[in-house]
């Protein structure tokens, strides 16, 4: 039996919020991602999100667009993604580790052999972004049989007559869009996160991970102390990216300073709260 690295994290948390860090698989450089994988554990992540390098990625703003574009340069292609989890997953077997990204590139790859490679590698999670749960079925049977989570996504338009068959069959945690639109767009604000949260606790026992535009300490704190877990993506690509454009000898560095102030606030915002 596969471990369930996803609900370990989420049943140690001691009341806090979990910490989600998203990077793009590939950027800057295939060679360079497992130093930037192990940097965000160091920094704090208790949870990664590793995207899937796509060219058409809709429902990504401009930053983790160019990080698409960077890694689709550099030659990574899924299955040297998959090398990589592999390669991250030698020297760390407690982090859960998800991939987030397109349908596309699953079914070019064959949705059977990347659930069984994925597994094999040690991905704990995938998330499908524009996968709609009408047309999951030839998907998730393969994930299940491999100890897959489908992770699915909520966003402020699903409402109580479409949350079902968004949550029919999903597993691991719930991904709440914070705000319409694509990612780094404009934050939400704290009261409706926290409206939105008790919605989706009330239909679900899964966690309730909130992202999309959420980019800096005092943003992640406040969504911290709502949800189960707050993810931040496109701060970190963006410095990705501009470490890269600057030529910087440690990438990974400043990716581990950025992902430490965020981590340090996600841990303590609750305890803020009760103060």
């Amino acid at each position: 039996m596969r471990k369930d690295r996803i609900g370990r994290i989420f049943a140690t948390l001691g009341g806090r919020a979990a910490l989600v860090t998203f990077v793009c698989g590939g950027d800057p450089s295939p060679e360079l991602t497992p130093a930037i994988l192990d940097s965000l554990v160091r920094g704090g992540a208790d949870l990664i999100e590793l995207g899937v390098p796509f060219t058409d990625p809709m429902a990504d703003g401009p930053s983790i667009q160019a990080g698409n574009l960077r890694a689709l340069a550099a030659g990574v292609s899924l299955a040297r993604l998959l090398e990589i989890v592999a390669r991250f997953r030698s020297s760390n077997d407690t982090v859960p580790l998800v991939l987030m990204g397109y349908v596309n590139p699953v079914l070019a790859f064959g949705v059977e052999r990347f659930a069984r490679e994925a597994a094999s590698a040690g991905v704990d999670g995938v998330i499908l972004v524009d996968l709609p749960p009408e047309e999951a079925d030839d998907v998730r049977q393969p994930f299940a049989t491999h100890g897959l989570h489908l992770i699915r996504l909520a966003t402020p338009t699903t409402d109580e007559r479409r949350l079902p068959a968004v949550l029919e069959g999903a597993s691991g945690f719930l991904y709440h869009v914070a705000v319409a639109g694509v990612t780094g767009a404009n934050s939400a604000a704290e009261a409706d996160i926290a409206a939105a949260v008790a919605r989706l606790k009330a239909a679900t026992d899964l966690p309730v991970a909130v992202g999309f535009g959420v980019r800096t300490p005092e943003q992640a704190a406040r969504v911290a102390r709502h949800a189960d877990a707050v993810v931040v993506g496109s701060a970190i690509v963006d410095l990705v990216g501009e470490a890269h454009a600057r030529q910087s000898n440690d990438i990974p560095g400043e990716v581990e300073r950025l992902v430490a102030a965020l981590a340090h606030a996600v841990r303590t915002a609750r305890q803020e709260l009760a103060a």
